[in-house]
């Protein structure tokens, strides 16, 4: 599939998984902001992938990353940041969201299985209740968006 393709709306991302799931397949979501990606990145969304068959990305929109991150970020807009997630061979689907959460785009999916990265706790990951599964992936030491531009910048 060309990763043009795998960039949806999340209308779409929600009766995609709809359709896996009743086909038998195990629908995998995880979000983040992706800004600059690096080697926690790749192994988080590997590992989120080994969980199921069909990994949906939720992709927070620039303007929810300015709210969260601060002004200067995001680094790379919406488009670009989606575009490298979509070329990631596990990654199928990577779909918009502009509140701070991935709240509502969780409860249209419902996903088997939901990821988070070793910052949070199962109790404390937004969207759980429209989940199956919660699974929380250790990070990997040393690795940070806010780390990269900290150094970029002589800090």
């Amino acid at each position: 599939m060309n990763s043009k393709n795998k960039i949806i709306k999340s209308s779409r991302a929600s009766s995609l998984a709809k359709k896996a799931k009743k086909d038998g397949l195990k629908v995998v979501f995880t979000n983040g902001c992706f800004d600059i990606i690096h080697a926690g990145h790749v192994k988080s969304l590997e590992k989120a992938k080994s969980f199921g068959d069909i990994l949906i990305v939720g992709l927070n929109s620039d303007a929810s990353v300015r709210r969260l991150k601060g002004p200067g970020r995001p680094v790379n807009s919406f488009k670009d940041r989606a575009a490298v997630l979509a070329a990631f061979a596990c990654v199928d689907y990577v779909t918009g969201f502009s509140q701070d959460t991935p709240y509502e785009l969780i409860k249209a999916i419902k996903p088997d299985i939901l990821v988070k990265g070793g910052d949070y706790s199962p109790e404390k990951v937004v969207g759980a209740e429209f989940s199956g599964k919660v699974e929380i992936i250790p990070l990997l030491k040393g690795r940070s968006t806010s780390k990269i531009i900290e150094k970029t910048r002589g800090k």
